[in-house]
């Protein structure tokens, strides 16, 4: 299929690739010169705007930071037209990046008044399963039109999940994202309480990993540099999810809760504590840093 791809970040530029190799033809954008060049070193072609990029696809996967930039890039901004007038009836279009439910609404309002489809199809399963392509897609939208979109999902992700109407995949990402939050600050504190008293991170993370307090982070994106070789923390926390996407995430999540009225204290907590280490001047690195914020100093 020819598809536009926009957003080649730490998760976007893996998952075109992984498109690219499956025999897609993928026109690619980002407004990163280095993340384009990275992709067109793998043979992906990169288009020099995502107008350019649009142009003659069949399906446009956007896999942007934010609610603005996604609302920006369909529907455009006092200085910048949107991409949604230029695709014509019948072209699919998948959302990937994790924003507001109301967003993705919006979004889709105005692409199926034009006869376009859309779904929301946010990730979970961090770099790692990006490269792999192993993510796991949470779909909001029409279940025919996520059919459409399964044969492209399953060259991305190995779980694929119809969470309900357009938004409900925005939900169920902002729900997960919470907690994931919550798992990181509380085994950040584990590991740190542990290393103040003498045990060894790595003995300590096994221990839990193997126990009651085991969880994803343990398992996988252990926050303490040294125990899991490839995980963030490990490589000077750089790459990964950042913590101001993290800090992002939470804030949809309050945002969320405070519409129906729902008592969320560890999100609203766990929110804070991110806050503070992105103002600490750590936004942008792995959100597994939390332990920094936590840990004993000296």
């Amino acid at each position: 299929m020819n598809i536009a791809f926009i957003g080649l970040g730490n998760m976007g530029g893996p998952m075109a690739l992984n498109l690219h190799k499956a025999g897609h033809s993928i026109k690619a954008f980002d407004l990163s010169t280095a993340a384009c060049d990275k992709l067109a070193a793998e043979g992906v072609a990169i288009a020099t705007d995502t107008a350019t990029a649009v142009q003659g696809a069949e399906v446009v996967i956007s896999m942007l930071p934010a609610s603005a930039h996604v609302e920006g890039l369909f529907l455009g901004t006092s200085t910048q037209a949107g991409i949604l007038p230029l695709l014509p009836a019948g072209t699919l279009v998948i959302d990937c990046s994790t924003i507001a439910a109301a967003s993705a609404r919006k979004v889709a309002d105005a692409a199926q008044a034009q006869g376009v489809q859309f779904i929301d199809a946010p990730v979970s399963g961090g770099t790692g399963g990006a490269i792999a392509g192993t993510l796991t897609f949470m779909v909001g939208g029409d279940a025919a039109v996520l059919e459409r979109a399964r044969p492209l999902l399953e060259k991305m992700g190995a779980n694929i999940f119809h969470a309900g109407s357009v938004g409900a995949g925005q939900t169920a990402k902002i729900c997960n994202n919470m907690l994931l939050g919550i798992l990181m600050v509380g085994t950040s504190e584990a590991i740190a309480l542990g290393v103040a008293n003498g045990l060894d991170p790595k003995v300590l993370s096994e221990i839990m990993r193997r126990s009651s307090g085991g969880n994803w982070a343990l398992e996988k994106y252990n926050p303490c540099p040294g125990v899991h070789e490839n995980a963030p923390a490990s490589k000077a926390y750089a790459g990964g999810f950042g913590t101001d996407l993290m800090l992002k995430d939470l804030g949809l999540s309050q945002e969320a809760a405070t519409a129906v009225k729902a008592a969320t204290p560890l999100g609203g907590m766990a929110r804070n504590l991110y806050a503070m280490h992105s103002i600490a001047g750590n936004g942008g690195l792995d959100f597994s840093s939390i332990i920094q914020l936590v840990g004993k100093k000296g």
